[in-house]
Formats: C-alpha cells, structure tokens, sequence
C-alpha cells in the first residue's frame, strides 16, 4: 500500500529517458520514398508531400512562392471554388506552404474520407492550370498585402536584416515587392510547376493512426506519377553579405517603437558545436526565463519580450536576436545585449541556473512528442537535412552532459558583438 504521508519523488526532466517513437519507410512504384508514424487513437491523418520547389530553385524572384500558393486555385476539371468546397465537405484542410529549399502540400483528414480527397491532391499535382484571373487576383491581393505590411517596422527589419547576411540577391535574402508581383507570368509559373512538381523530386509523409490499406492508396494516387524519375538541376548561390554591420532606418517617424535585429552567421545543423550552441541560445535568449528577457524585459522593461533563435537552413545558417522597444531605448537594449553577451563569455554559468535550462530543453522535448504530428516534424527534420536517427540522442545527450566550461567556450567562440550585423528599424 503507498504511504500516502511521504511525498512522492519528484523529477527532474533531465532525468527521464526520453525515445523517438519509430518511423517506418516504404517505397513507391516510381521510386517516391514514403515515411509513417503510425499513433495516436483517433482516425485521423496528416498526409504532407515535401516537394524540392522553394525559391533557392527560381530563376525570378516570387516564382516558386507563387507558384505553390496558386496550386489549389484551379485544375483543368475543376475550380479555386470547387476545390476549396470539396475539401471543406469533407472536414478536411489541405494547405501548401513554400520554404527556401522546400515546398509543401499537406492534408489533414478523417482516414475514412481517404479514397475521396486523395485523387483531388494528385490532380493538384497533375493538372493544376495558373488561370490568368487567379495569378491577377493573387497579384493585387499580395501587393495589397505588402503594402499594408511595409507600414510595419518589424516586418521592414525582418526583411532587411536576411538581405543584410545573405545578400539581395541570395535565396536567403531576397524579398517581395510590387514590381516583382507584376513581372510575373502564367507561363514561367506553369515552367517552375511542370519541372519542380510535376516532374519534380518529393518525399511523403504520413503521421497518424494508419489505415491498413495507406500505402496501396498512395501507390495508386501517385505511384504512377513522373515524379523523382529526373534529376533537378544543381543551383548554386553565392553570398554577398553587406559590408557594413551597422544599419538604423526611418519607416515610421510617427512611430513608438522600434524594431531591433541583431545577427551573424554560425554553423549549421552538421557542425560538432550545433547541440551545444542550442543550449547556450536557450541560455541567452531562447526562453521565457533567459538572460534576455531576465534583463531587457523584467528589469530594463525596454520591451514586451525578446529572444534568440536559429535560421536553420539547409544551406546557410545564422544566429539571430529579435525584439520591438521603445523608440527612445533601441540603442540601449543593444547595449545591453552585448553586456550579456559579455557576462556569458567572461563568467561561468552556475550549475542551478544550467539545471533550469536543461530541464525546459528537455520539458520541451517531451512536449514535442506528444502526438503523431509532432512526433513526425521530429523525423521531417532528421530526414531532410539528412541527419540520422542518432542526432534525436545525440541532442538529449548533450542537453545532458554539457557543462558550464562548455557553455563559457561556446560563447567566447561565437558571442562576439563585431560579428553580428546590427538593424534598427523606427
């Protein structure tokens, strides 16, 4: 019988032996690689087609965004309207969203409704059209859009700090703009489609509790399509990284507040060093409970919230700091992310304050499994940038094991003021 007048132990979350549920992988008639988790206890799915068709493939600027927004506008047999009805009937979502090397098709749906939706998605795929009323309708509606955003100083700064790092002309830092909406055309849209999707290179992947008969369902949908039997062309883009590291731009001169961007360059997902420079961001910046926000919001009260995150792409990467201040503070709240920058390099963390890192690190984590979707963005990540299933363990291990020498070392390498570019935007 438990003794109910001893409390029970409690654990910390670095204690627990966190494991990435399986993912299973198959194959398709045309060589389409397919992978499944198969959880959860409701009948549902999510079906998600990762295409190679971001921007880092276009020769003009917008054409693959354009090109995968206006998917679902129209086929040869049915209509934007159509489509849209047809999925709504069904309580289903298809969505599509376009990444710098990647593109999406994803549909969320009751498995029972399987045999109705998926020959709509293949003929997406197939025998999409790109009217000329839906790309001039997709054309005013988006610069109407930009130009509404543009009034905004945090959009401004997120735009200008990716051009400032990569370049204007770099996949990574290239940005919309009216002239660019208008040059576009039917036919460069129906090109980039007919080599990156319809003849384009694609994975699949499954989450959910999956039905017996998913993969002939998908070998019959689009086992026979011509996808993954050509190679795309190799596309290469140089960087061309502004030379000045310090920018402050006027948008709004009627504005309270500024939008502060800080960023620099650093390795990529590959690198020895990535698993522990995520500790030290989470440290720095990367949580409610971090040295950023403990100072530039709790005790400065310069902003509503601050935070550090990567860019992780699969090309390029960069470290980056974000926040929106008080106009008359921006200056100041740099300041003081360099004084912390400073601290971190030149006095070792204590063990309570890392211990409280490790446990939201690994809190997270485990937050992340929780549901076959989000166990599967896991498994997306690990097999798009081509990382294998020991990274997952690798990460929990160095969550694990780092120490504060490791956490003063990583900064003294990678938290230098002169490397980042600086951006105020008001």
């Amino acid at each position: 019988m438990i003794d109910r007048t001893v409390s029970p132990h409690i654990k910390d979350a670095v204690e627990f032996d966190l494991r990435l549920k399986p993912c299973q992988a198959a194959v398709l008639d045309n060589g389409t690689r397919v992978y499944m988790v198969d959880a959860g206890t409701e009948e549902v799915l999510q079906i998600d087609l990762v295409f190679y068709a971001g921007n880092w493939h276009e020769d003009q600027n917008l054409v693959a965004a354009s090109t995968n927004f206006l998917l679902k506008n129209g086929t040869h047999k049915k209509t934007a309207y159509s489509i849209n009805e047809h999925f709504e009937y069904y309580g289903s979502y298809l969505n599509r969203h376009c990444f710098n090397e990647t593109a999406n098709i994803t549909l969320h749906c009751l498995n029972r409704h399987l045999h109705e939706l998926l020959p709509v998605v293949q003929e997406i795929i197939s025998e999409s059209v790109f009217s000329e009323e839906e790309l001039r309708l997709y054309k005013q509606t988006s610069k109407q859009k930009l130009a509404v955003n543009l009034k905004k100083c945090e959009f401004v700064a997120g735009r200008l700090i990716d051009e400032y790092l990569y370049g204007i002309d770099h996949p990574y830092g290239k940005y919309s703009s009216a002239p660019a909406f208008d040059a576009l055309t039917r036919e460069q849209l129906l090109e980039f489609y007919k080599q990156y999707y319809v003849h384009g290179k694609c994975i699949i992947f499954v989450a959910g509790k999956i039905p017996p008969d998913i993969l002939p369902l998908l070998n019959q949908h689009f086992g026979h399509l011509p996808i993954n039997q050509t190679a795309l062309p190799e596309k290469q883009h140089a960087l061309k990284p502004a030379t000045e590291k310090k920018y402050r731009i006027s948008n709004d001169a009627h504005g309270v507040q500024g939008a502060v961007r800080l960023a620099s360059y650093f390795p990529g997902r590959k690198h020895p060093d990535f698993m522990k420079l995520q500790v030290l961001n989470t440290l720095f910046g990367g949580f409610f409970g971090s040295r950023l926000m403990s100072n530039i919001r709790e005790d400065k009260g310069y902003t509503y919230g601050i935070h550090s995150y990567f860019e992780n792409h699969l090309q390029q990467s960069a470290w980056a700091i974000s926040t929106e201040a008080g106009r008359a503070v921006c200056e100041a709240t740099i300041q003081e992310v360099y004084k912390e920058m400073t601290v971190l390099r030149e006095v070792p963390v204590d063990e309570e304050e890392l211990l409280l890192v490790r446990n939201y690190m690994m809190g997270s984590i485990l937050g992340e499994l929780d549901g076959p979707f989000q166990i599967m963005a896991k498994w997306k990540n690990i097999i798009l940038h081509e990382l294998g299933e020991e990274y997952f363990y690798n990460s929990i291990n160095t969550i694990k094991a780092i120490t504060p020498d490791d956490i003063q070392q990583m900064a003294r390498t990678y938290l230098i003021p002169e490397n980042f570019y600086e951006l105020v935007v008001v």
